[in-house]
């Protein structure tokens, strides 16, 4: 299980955006609403103007040819028309800054919005002397700086390993008419963790202790970034040194280290945290549990997993569909059909939206099949439990259909998949491949991967070591044929 699945409710400590939820603070507006034409217009306009851009970048025009373009064309700038245009080119810095350069010199004043956009796009691709020059530019204009404008900033320096540039926007903050606040450092150390920058990020922790309150979150964002880093040692370290600090360990600094405990297969350790949990009143909540579980279920310590389930109902922790799911899987594995169709009840009738059975949960089934039948009673309870099917349940279907040499339902399936726009895909092409090649279809086989080929789909390399087998094959036997056509002859 994944650190986002277990520490799902310290996602906050790990985007700039949602630091703010930490405090009392109005999270900045990323769109100013400024509505001059109509979205469908602006969409329009900004459809038109992407391919001006595209074919002046194209035809190597330069910035004031581009310039002498975007003003002969016909549209209102606004700020939603601006930010439009910016995210069609996120992941194309050029023709993005050559138009916000424009704008700036249309006369046209930006706001923070569109600003904080193009600065995030050319801090992605790494264009630091492009973001410096526009964050002077904002820095110049009065009150535009923002605190999104700081967390993007910072997390794009980070993102380049710029540690030292990312640690002197917290310092210019005050310039900027900023405060250097604690929300505004625990921004600065979750985009050095997220980073990996986990020892440059502590070291400042210790530097700040006397200059900010002690507080549990901060502890934990350098926890977290130990963890993440799959350092066992410096995330023991650090655990004991929250131990002994004045800071109580909550519940998600619990979560955190739990996960750690679980990830790196320590897990009697980690239910023995997770009992200490109970004891100390820090109830558990549903992403600590089911840590515990799968990690539980890893070891093949199913009965003990199943009775931390038995102890959330008794606890009122109620479980999700990722409990049941984790239970579900490694029941399935081990053939307890009976316990798994009990929970899958279970889920149906008793568990609300919140567990109602997934995709994911008919999945488990499907695998656990044994013929056709068995698969085709557990599509039916799918369809009538209005679970939505998925390209991954249709791959895992013509895998089982095809290891069962059931093709009538191997091409229903693959009709049905065509139909629903779900596929077929890569792998789609993968499992025919190898499954006509291991029914001695040779034909079938080379016939799908020439029309993968044609969608440009990558096969992988042991389809295509498959291939040029069964090409060989298909030679040997042309010319097996031939030099019996000669014999047939000379006799």
């Amino acid at each position: 299980m994944s650190t986002r699945q277990v520490y799902r409710r310290i996602h906050h400590l790990w985007s700039f955006h949602p630091i703010f939820l930490l405090t009392n603070k109005t999270v900045p507006s990323f769109h100013n609403q400024i509505h001059t034409v109509s979205d469908e217009e602006d969409n329009c306009a900004a459809v038109k103007v992407q391919a001006l851009l595209k074919n002046e970048e194209a035809d190597k025009k330069s910035v004031s040819d581009i310039f002498k373009s975007l003003s002969q064309c016909n549209f209102t700038l606004s700020e939603d028309f601006i930010l439009s245009l910016l995210k069609r080119h996120r992941s194309d810095w050029k023709p993005a800054f050559t138009f916000f350069k424009w704008v700036l010199a249309s006369g046209y004043s930006p706001t923070t919005g569109s600003f904080n956009e193009i600065i995030d796009i050319l801090g992605r691709m790494r264009r630091f002397d492009e973001v410096n020059q526009l964050f002077d530019e904002m820095s110049k204009r009065e009150n535009l700086v923002n605190e999104t404008t700081y967390g993007i900033v910072v997390n794009r320096y980070a993102a380049a390993h710029k540690v030292d540039d990312a640690i002197g926007m917290f310092y210019k903050r005050k310039i900027l008419g900023l405060e250097p606040d604690l929300i505004a450092f625990q921004t600065l150390l979750v985009c050095l963790c997220r980073y990996k920058h986990v020892e440059a990020a502590e070291f400042l922790f210790h530097n700040k202790k006397n200059e900010f309150k002690d507080d549990i979150k901060t502890w934990n964002i350098i926890l977290n970034g130990w963890c993440v880093l799959g350092s066992s040692r410096e995330a023991k370290r650090f655990w004991n040194d929250i131990v002994t600090c004045k800071c109580k360990p909550d519940k998600y600094t619990y979560g955190i280290f739990i996960n750690s405990l679980c990830k790196s297969g320590k897990i009697s350790r980690a239910v023995e945290l997770f009992q200490t949990m109970w004891e100390k009143g820090c109830k558990p909540d549903v992403a600590i549990c089911n840590c515990i579980i799968d990690g539980l279920c890893f070891k093949k310590r199913i009965p003990e997993a199943l009775e931390i389930f038995q102890e959330m109902n008794e606890r009122d922790c109620l479980p999700d569909v990722a409990t049941y799911n984790s239970l579900i899987k490694n029941l399935c594995k081990i053939r307890r059909m009976e316990k798994v169709y009990e929970l899958l009840n279970e889920m149906e009738t008793n568990g609300g939206e919140s567990c109602l059975p997934n995709a994911r949960t008919y999945g488990y089934l499907l695998n656990s099949a044994k013929t056709s039948d068995e698969a085709i009673g557990i599509l039916e309870r799918m369809n009538k439990n209005r679970c939505k099917m998925t390209g991954d349940i249709y791959n895992l279907l013509l895998r089982l259909f095809m290891s069962w040499d059931d093709q009538d339902k191997v091409t229903s399936t693959w009709d049905e998949m065509e139909r629903s726009g779900l596929g077929p895909d890569q792998r789609s092409y993968t499992i025919m491949i190898h499954g006509f090649y291991e029914r001695g279809r040779l034909e079938d086989a080379l016939s799908y991967f020439n029309e993968m080929i044609s969608k440009s789909m990558v096969p992988e390399p042991q389809t295509n070591k498959l291939v040029d087998v069964m090409n060989k094959l298909k030679e040997k036997g042309k010319e097996s044929m031939k030099r019996g056509r000669k014999d047939k002859n000379t006799c």
